[in-house]
């Protein structure tokens, strides 16, 4: 039996866009700027978990029906999220997190000296919410972060990212740490940095489907304000593309 259906035509839904959905889960874009969910009980500001039950409940107060959160992405961060339609899914999703596979295109400052490797160690967060690196086992979270240079201009390198591990602002916090901090990054960017957005999007994501295991693979574009860094006018020219 074919679970997937197509979106039904309804109201787009404000920073988000359905791609794919089913009996048991959505597949949705986030636009930067949308929080995926919030853990505080007292704030009532959209989110995409509440965005997304809403639409579920389709205007009925059916306190049963909601979306639940799988993964997050930073506010500023945009691309690819994975909703479930139930506790069971969203644990289901969750228990099989290893055989899901998430690819990330970031802008960053510099030329980055090797053009492809893995950043690694461990995060911890304080209490104003600011993760950093820590030598400390006992007080973070082991993390890494695989990357590739894609593409180089005199003042910026476009990468490939694939998270190994999936810690809060993980990609911000390691490519910071090297020196190459994710342009528009207003937590751990350059102060001093105006681009018009944070350039960091969940371009790719693949994934085991939670009723029978079959192959699910999404692709969600990289937006132009993204691409204009390194192939705007003024910018071919400089466009240096590794070996």
């Amino acid at each position: 039996m074919n679970h997937d259906r197509r979106p039904p035509n309804r109201r787009p839904l404000r920073g988000l866009a359905i791609l794919h959905e089913d009996r048991d889960l959505l597949v949705v874009c986030k636009e930067p700027g949308l929080l995926t969910s919030s853990s505080w009980d007292g704030d009532r500001s959209a989110t995409a978990e509440r965005l997304l039950t809403a639409y579920l409940r389709k205007g009925s107060n059916r306190a049963w029906v909601r979306a639940w959160t799988v993964h997050r992405l930073d506010r500023e961060t945009s691309g690819l999220l994975i909703f479930a339609k139930s506790a069971a899914v969203q644990q289901q999703l969750k228990a099989n997190w290893k055989a899901v596979e998430k690819h990330y295109t970031a802008v960053v400052h510099g030329c980055l000296a090797e053009k492809s490797g893995t950043i690694a160690g461990y995060l911890a967060e304080d209490d104003d919410q600011f993760v950093h690196a820590t030598t400390d086992a006992a007080k973070g979270k082991w993390s890494e972060t695989m990357y590739r240079v894609v593409k180089e201009t005199a003042r910026y390198s476009q990468l490939d990212i694939t998270l190994l591990t999936g810690r809060k602002n993980q990609i911000r916090v390691h490519l910071a740490g090297a020196g190459h901090p994710v342009v528009g990054d207003p937590k751990y960017g350059q102060k001093r940095d105006r681009a018009p957005r944070m350039a960091l999007h969940a371009r790719t994501l693949s994934f085991p489907h939670p009723h029978d295991g079959r192959p699910m693979a999404f692709e969600a574009p990289v937006p132009a304000q993204i691409l204009a860094l390194v192939e705007g006018p003024g910018q071919a020219a400089d466009v240096r593309r590794p070996a």
